[in-house]
């Protein structure tokens, strides 16, 4: 009888132990806000988050040990056992790691470690399963992507300057990241070989291994351009705007009777329900078995940028089912024209019902969904990434909707309420048609998908997301486009929208 091997415990290391000297700072870089949030919480939250990781240990800077544990507490991170002071060089915080990851080991037993920087808050999940499978098979897994850039090798010829020695082949080199993953045995031999070596130096831990344990391969899994490391002031600033844009795929669709037995007996109410992307999210959430209020000003007179007939439309929704589950609001006017052409009451109209009125429905739909740890939907566009002539109305209100619902997602984390924001490529709706006219068929996204798509980010656990909606993807055909890359055409993609 074959005997069940348990699998090991993985741990992810995050080593810290940096300064901010190189971006200008008096505190360690992987403290600076990016974002919202401390560099680290991102780096964090990732691990948090990962299936494959068991448990986190933080190798903090000397001195800011407190910061971190301020930082753990407050964002509830579950899987972080243990917050440790770091050394003053790299090797000897990943030496302090490798003691705290052997303490409590059963004689013959090992485990996985993943080392990674603090400062690459960007790392997919996608990268860290495959370090965590690769583990299955090898004993050292590094992470790298190829290098676009033509590497020169130079050498100073005194007050001349410098001069190309060496042109590599560029075909063969690659550009290291992070996490690096070694069974714990490993990495520990490793070093303990490097200590008998008195001219022992390294900047990453893939090099003690290649140097010292020359027979144990290390294998490579592919990075992403993405996982950047947060090292220069230019870093800084990149980071942020990839937060800013970063938009979440759709969750998968369910099967139909989940759908019936996450909705049977749950309340929604939809405010812009009247016709399009609303209209259609009720009666699909209704043919499941939701109790659904749809309102609008053609339908039920509920106009949203009123916060009285807010506040009654929802209380009326409490009263009768004694729950509310989510609250959505796809109501919105499209006003176009160039602002300085534009009228007071046209000005006002747009702010009222595309600005105030999601924050009125916000502040009175929270002590409902905060019972029911329900949900708040709000909408965006394609064009709120960068606004355009004559849209400077609508493009800026609807950028405020991403940025609402990244606040309140992080104000209402802890009261279990999820805040996200769909944002669909050009879609047919009746607004668009009285904006646009008639368009090409085909050329626009239905509003059935919208709703779908919609329902489905409901019914997941997603919070602080801009989740996109496409036709198809942008990259189609270009199969071996890095994610960056189809980052980047998602983002040129959105500036045709609206």
């Amino acid at each position: 009888m074959s005997q069940h091997i348990a699998k090991p415990r993985t741990t992810a290391v995050i080593l810290a132990g940096g300064t901010g000297q190189r971006v200008g700072l008096s505190i360690p870089k992987q403290l600076l806000k990016i974002a919202g949030k401390a560099v680290i919480e991102h780096t964090l939250a990732t691990f948090e988050k990962a299936d494959s990781i068991d448990d986190i240990i933080v190798l903090m800077a000397p001195g800011y040990v407190p910061d971190i544990e301020k930082i753990v507490a407050k964002a509830g991170f579950a899987k972080v056992a243990r917050v440790i002071e770091g050394g003053s060089t790299r090797n000897e915080t990943t030496e302090r790691a490798i003691a705290a990851l052997g303490e409590g080991l059963a004689e013959g037993e090992d485990r996985n470690v993943l080392f990674h920087d603090a400062v690459r808050p960007l790392l997919s999940q996608r990268v860290i399963d495959d370090c965590v499978t690769a583990l299955e098979r090898y004993q050292a897994v590094d992470v790298a992507i190829p290098s676009a850039d033509t590497i020169i090798v130079t050498r100073t010829h005194g007050e001349d300057g410098e001069f190309i020695t060496e042109i590599p082949d560029r075909s063969r080199l690659r550009r290291g990241q992070t996490p690096q993953a070694f069974k714990l045995s490993t990495i520990r031999r490793a070093y303990e070989v490097a200590a008998g070596d008195p001219n022992f130096q390294a900047t990453d831990d893939c090099s003690v291994v290649l140097k010292y344990l020359p027979d144990v391969p290390i294998h490579v899994v592919a990075g992403d351009e993405y996982n950047m490391k947060v090292t220069q002031p230019v870093d800084v600033f990149i980071a942020d705007k990839l937060f800013q844009l970063a938009s979440t795929a759709a969750p998968e669709q369910v099967s139909e009777e989940a759908y019936r037995q996450l909705l049977t007996g749950r309340t929604m109410v939809v405010f812009g329900g009247s016709y399009g992307i609303g209209k259609d999210i009720a009666e699909l959430a209704e043919s499941y078995g939701a109790t659904v209020y749809a309102l609008g000003r053609s339908t039920t007179g509920t106009h949203v940028e009123n916060p009285e007939e807010v506040d009654d439309a929802l209380s009326k929704a409490y009263g009768e089912t004694g729950r509310i589950d989510y609250v959505v609001n796809t109501a919105g006017v499209l006003r176009i024209g160039k602002l300085a052409e534009t009228d007071n009451a046209t000005i006002e109209e747009a702010l009222k019902v595309n600005y105030l009125a999601p924050v009125q429905i916000a502040r009175s739909a929270y002590k409902y969904l905060a019972e029911t740890k329900g949900q708040l939907l709000l909408y965006t566009s394609s064009s709120y990434t960068r606004g355009r002539a004559e849209y400077s109305l609508y493009s800026s209100t609807k950028a405020a909707m991403v940025n609402l619902t990244q606040a309140l997602s992080d104000e209402w984390a802890g009261d279990g309420v999820r805040v996200n924001c769909i944002n669909p490529e050009r879609t047919a709706t009746p607004m668009r048609t009285k904006a646009f006219g008639q368009e090409p068929t085909g050329s626009l996204l239905s509003s059935e998908a919208v709703a779908r798509t919609s329902l489905d980010v409901l019914l997941s656990e997603l919070t602080g997301h801009v989740i996109d909606v496409r036709q198809q993807d942008p990259t189609a055909g270009a199969a071996q486009a890095t994610e960056f890359e189809q980052a980047l055409a998602a983002v040129l993609d959105r500036q045709d929208g609206v």
